[in-house]
């Protein structure tokens, strides 16, 4: 992985952004791995002086985790314990933020007020660390005192996982989608504790195997025994794997009856004497079992009455090996958004989108997926992204669109118990369609580089602009227009790529205001926070206020002015109340 990571941060990209190899090296891992892209790669660096062993710091609001990232690129098969120490040691100023903050870099001091807001919301704390090498065996024995005392502190728990060499390949590996080598391997299983049948044409086994055999299974550390799984390893700190590590450590001979067991599926069973061989052996579900039992090697070593229960189907097929493998991957737990989805009012609001857009779809339901062949793509919305949308712009606190647990959750029954057309539904997924046109790379509106990295945020500032222009328009303040009628006006009176340019640009405008405001009275300035703080609505409306006074001045101004006040103009009943949302 050294040499090929060396070829790929010569490219242009690398060289022009980070001034050594080292920022290069996590600059790739972000983009590779973490699948962020240039400008969000960019944005999470912290690397430098001051960066107090912290080298980026990632927050992905889906997972609810910050991650925190130290980076060693070296060139040589095994590395100490030292980069594990540096670890530690931000992981022991982390519990103090405010003092971290006063003498970290520009760079890192945003970013902790990033992860402070992040802890306010029970954010999980994933710490990685990414080398290009291996751990002697003396740090190996370091890693696991290090993970179990950041996982048990009572102060700040968190998770540390190690991203050497061989699971950097891995990770690597599983980003691109490639195949690799399936496993072969012996289980020792004993009389009495196993059971065959066949399903249909399918044979399976389903057997109690000794925890104390599990360690051995090869292509836990690496991730090549769960090739399939969408993620890896979430190491001991996360909140399910810790309890599986308790079990683990005080209550082994229970763990067959509180765990499901694991799913594994493989091209060829033979039983002999007591041996069972399996062929191309891929766990489809267990992962994070597995590796919690890897983790806690220690606690179940010696462990002679302790079992886990195998499920291991013979499948020779690969499409349906594939299927298997798909099917039982998606799924996962179930989240407030999950939970609405039969909601009555919900239901209620499918049933009149399609009745109303007969060629459309309303989808209700997460990893749920409407037939484009079928279905006309204009005419399909999400639950969702509806809801975002809903509370970015009929209660105006895009500040808040980021989070699902709080859409789906505390704000509910205002966003989605009361009557809303399907035209306003469209409506709005076809505004915010628009809006998201220009957050590409390619950045059409020329916004500020930071704002361009908020892809989860901002957007929905942008869409929020277009509100406020609107309601400055039509002397309106403090109240919403019917975005149905807005939508109309815009493609009417040919102003829509004008009115959503216009907003843009003044959403960009209040954001470096704040930014110059941030540095002129010495203060740390956050990206993100500022889109989740109320202050950048009055940042967005102050800055469309601005702009429409001063455009007449400028030329060619009176026209663009004049035609917005005529092709945007709408009737005072066009314009409801703001719905709470705080």
């Amino acid at each position: 992985m050294y040499d090929k990571i060396k070829n790929d941060i010569t490219q242009e990209y690398y060289v022009k952004n980070y001034p050594n190899d080292g920022q290069r090296f996590v600059a790739w891992y972000l983009r590779n791995i973490h699948n962020l892209d240039t400008f969000e790669a960019k944005a999470c660096i912290t690397d430098g002086a001051g960066d107090k062993q912290i080298d980026a710091v990632y927050i992905d609001d889906q997972s609810s985790t910050i991650y925190i990232i130290q980076g060693k690129f070296y060139k040589g098969d095994t590395v100490d314990a030292e980069p594990l120490r540096e670890v530690t040691s931000s992981w022991i100023q982390i519990k103090n933020l405010a003092k971290l903050q006063e003498a970290a870099n520009e760079k890192l001091q945003a970013k902790i007020n990033e992860i402070a807001t992040a802890l306010e919301d029970d954010y999980e704390v994933c710490f990685e660390l990414i080398t290009t090498s291996s751990l002697t065996d003396s740090a190996k024995s370091d890693l696991a005192a290090f993970q179990a005392e950041l996982a048990e502190s009572e102060t700040l728990s968190a998770n540390l996982v190690l991203v050497d060499d061989e699971t950097l390949q891995a990770r690597y590996d599983e980003a691109l989608n490639r195949n690799r080598p399936y496993i072969n391997y012996e289980f020792s299983i004993e009389k009495g504790k196993y059971m065959e049948m066949l399903i249909g044409a399918t044979r399976a086994v389903i057997a109690a195997i000794p925890l104390k055999e599990c360690i051995k299974i090869p292509g836990i550390k690496d991730g090549t025994l769960f090739r399939k799984n969408v993620r890896q390893s979430l190491g001991t700190g996360n909140k399910v794997n810790k309890g599986i590590a308790r079990t683990l450590r005080n209550n082994p001979e229970e763990f067959f009856f509180l765990h499901n067991g694991i799913t594994a599926i493989c091209s060829s069973i033979k039983i002999v004497n007591g041996t069972m061989s399996v062929k191309e052996l891929n766990v489809v579900n267990g992962c994070q079992s597995l590796s919690t039992i890897f983790n806690c090697s220690e606690s179940v070593r010696n462990v002679s009455d302790a079992y886990i229960m195998f499920r291991f189907y013979e499948i020779s097929n690969a499409e349906r090996a594939d299927e298997i493998s798909t099917c039982t991957n998606s799924q996962s737990a179930v989240k407030a958004r999950d939970l609405r989805s039969n909601d009555k009012y919900v239901l209620a609001m499918k049933k009149a989108y399609e009745q109303h857009f007969t060629d459309g779809y309303f989808i209700t339901k997460r990893g749920e997926n409407a037939d484009p062949v079928k279905y006309n793509t204009a005419h399909i919305v999400d639950l969702t992204s509806l809801g975002k949308q809903l509370i970015a712009w009929h209660s105006q606190r895009p500040t808040i669109s980021y989070s699902e647990s709080r859409i789906f959750d505390k704000y509910f029954e205002q966003l989605f118990h009361r009557e809303y057309g399907p035209e306003k539904v469209q409506a709005l997924s076809d505004l915010f369609k628009e809006v998201y046109k220009n957050w590409g790379n390619d950045n059409p509106l020329g916004l500020n580089e930071a704002l361009i990295a908020l892809k989860a945020y901002a957007p929905y500032h942008h869409l929020f602009a277009v509100s406020v222009l609107f309601c400055e328009i039509n002397k309106m303040q403090d109240l919403v227009p019917n975005p149905a009628v807005a939508m109309q006006k815009l493609k009417d009176n040919d102003l829509l790529d004008t009115v959503i340019g216009l907003a843009g640009q003044c959403l960009n405008m209040g954001f470096e205001i704040a930014l110059d405001d941030a540095s002129q009275n010495n203060k740390v300035f956050s990206p993100p926070n500022w889109t989740k703080a109320k202050a950048s609505l009055r940042d967005i409306r102050t800055a469309v206020k601005q702009y429409l006074m001063t455009v007449r001045m400028t030329p060619g101004g009176k026209d663009i002015l004049d035609k917005l006040n005529t092709g945007l103009k709408m009737s005072n009943d066009d314009f409801k109340s703001r719905w709470s949302a705080d």
